[in-house]
């Protein structure tokens, strides 16, 4: 498959500290891309560059083959972005920060009327498009900041971590509407610490430790290098311990040779974060 985004041994320095560091990776066109890691491992400071918002240090990023540094506004013209703190004005109606936003990238009136339309539709605000941005719910807002990143029609789409604050009905339903733009023909890049957000989304991620990456695959496969099927063990009462099978046969087997001693013993299927941890040694969502 086509690679639309390419990142080459892409380093960002802040004084002595490597937020990112030679970071090598492709996205593929028509894919959602799952960025995965702890709060301060890189994954913003990396939109940040994928985006134009900040240069790196060394190194480059191509997007659909444009440099995002030497060919920054060629870049603008195809990349939408949703930042993890809302940029929208909260003294406008969904409405007026639609059009305001519609006249920066100079849609013509008739464009601008006909595009609104379609995006209030789109992302399932009609109804609410003439609510004051502060009386929506954190999943509306987070929706309608998304119809303003489409304004322009872009082939990728980046959203920083889309659903932190939201509740479960507010995530599921911007998972709904991620699901539906990718499948109208929208790559996406999605950068999160969400283990659920990643597995129900992604068809590949990236997992970022310290400024590097440090896997990249399907969750699937990341899954199967690990094994399939977790144990859990708490023997004596003390630390967990976990163990990981390629199957359920297998881990059965692990369990009866337990001694009779040993404390609560679960087994279930392994996830993305089991993969994390060991690789790192940390909980994808802590700092």
């Amino acid at each position: 498959m086509e690679a639309f985004i390419e990142t080459e041994k892409l380093t960002k320095c802040y004084g002595p500290v490597k937020a990112v560091q030679d970071l090598n990776m492709q996205v593929r066109k028509g894919e959602i891309f799952g960025f995965l890691g702890p709060n301060g491992a890189g994954k913003t400071t990396t939109i940040r560059i994928m985006t134009t918002l900040t240069k790196p240090s060394s190194g480059c990023v191509r997007i659909n083959g444009f440099d995002v540094v030497k060919e920054a506004d060629k870049v603008k013209k195809v990349i939408g972005v949703v930042q993890q703190h809302l940029s929208l004005d909260r003294d406008l109606t969904v409405r007026e920060n639609l059009e305001f936003r519609a006249r920066i990238h100079h849609l013509s009136a008739a464009e601008r009327k006909k595009r609104i339309s379609e995006l209030l539709e789109y992302v399932e605000l009609a109804d609410c498009a003439d609510r004051m941005i502060h009386t929506l719910s954190g999943g509306m807002q987070k929706r309608a900041a998304i119809a303003c990143s489409l304004l322009h029609q872009p082939q990728v789409l980046f959203l920083d971590e889309p659903t932190v604050g939201l509740d479960a009905q507010g995530r599921r339903r911007l998972w709904d509407l991620v699901r539906r733009l990718n499948m109208d023909g929208t790559t996406i890049f999605l950068t999160t610490h969400y283990i659920e957000e990643a597995e129900a989304l992604c068809h590949r991620v990236g997992i970022i430790h310290h400024g590097r990456l440090i896997a990249l695959d399907t969750p699937l496969a990341l899954r199967e290098k690990l094994g399939l099927v977790a144990v859990e063990a708490n023997l004596n009462n003390k630390e967990t311990h976990y163990k990981y099978f390629p199957d359920r046969a297998s881990a059965t087997r692990y369990v009866q040779s337990l001694p009779a001693t040993a404390g609560t013993v679960i087994i279930r299927d392994s996830n993305l974060e089991d993969v994390f941890v060991e690789l790192t040694g940390e909980k994808v969502g802590g700092a």
